[in-house]
Formats: C-alpha cells, sequence, structure tokens
C-alpha cells in the first residue's frame, strides 16, 4: 500500500512540470515553423547587431511568435501573458533539467549572447603603465 502511495504522489508531480515544458517545446517549435523563421531572420537584419534596434524589432516577433503558442494553454494574447509564461518556466528551471535547458534555447533564439567586458587581473579597472 506504501508503494501505492508513492506513486501517488509521485504521478501528481510530474504532470505539473510536464505541461510547462510541452508548451516550452510547441513554443520552440514554433520558432522552427518556416515563416516564423522567416520573420526572424528579417527582424534581426534590420537589428543590425544594435541592442536598442533588437529590442526594437526582434522581441516584438518574438513576443507574438510565443502569443500565439501560449493563448491556446490559457495566457492572455499580450505582452503580460508572455511575462506570465516566462515567470513560469522560471520557476521550473532549477527544478527541471530538462525545462532549463528549453529555456536557454529559447533565449538564444531572440536575445544576443551576453559578454562581459575584459577585466584587467589586479588593476581593479584602472590602466597601468
Amino acid at each position: 500500500m506504501a508503494a501505492a502511495g508513492g506513486r501517488g504522489c509521485r504521478a501528481v508531480w510530474q504532470p505539473s512540470a510536464r505541461v510547462p515544458a510541452a508548451v516550452l517545446a510547441e513554443v520552440i517549435k514554433a520558432f522552427g515553423a518556416p515563416e516564423n523563421a522567416q520573420r526572424m531572420e528579417e527582424a534581426r537584419d534590420n537589428a543590425c547587431n544594435d541592442m536598442g534596434k533588437m529590442l526594437q524589432f526582434l522581441l516584438p516577433v518574438a513576443t507574438q511568435i510565443q502569443q500565439d503558442v501560449i493563448k491556446a494553454y490559457g495566457f492572455s494574447n499580450d505582452g503580460e501573458g508572455v511575462l506570465k509564461f516566462a515567470r513560469l518556466i522560471k520557476s521550473y528551471e532549477s527544478q527541471d533539467p530538462e525545462i532549463a535547458s528549453m529555456s536557454g534555447k529559447l533565449k538564444a533564439m531572440f536575445l544576443p549572447p551576453m559578454t562581459l567586458p575584459p577585466h584587467g587581473a589586479g588593476t581593479g579597472g584602472v590602466a597601468t603603465s
């Protein structure tokens, strides 16, 4: 009887993480659809690796692609819905390595890689001569 109870608890836990993972996988798949990939490529070309222009051109396209998927799962069809979805995914990242991996993949699709400026070893940022 105890073993069945243990399985029952586990069965209750897994679907709660599986649903966000499934939605996240569907969002990633949507970015790969030919029409969406073309929209993202055009937005990237318009942004010219300029962070301000990425916010202007790329982020709205990425938001729209996500909205088109997540609205079927009860999220509002606006920027707030995308933010709520992002917060939900973030809450599962530390609990589920698959979600963490997919979340990183999704972010890489529309956020430029973050590079830290080099730091001079032991100079404290002060030029030495």
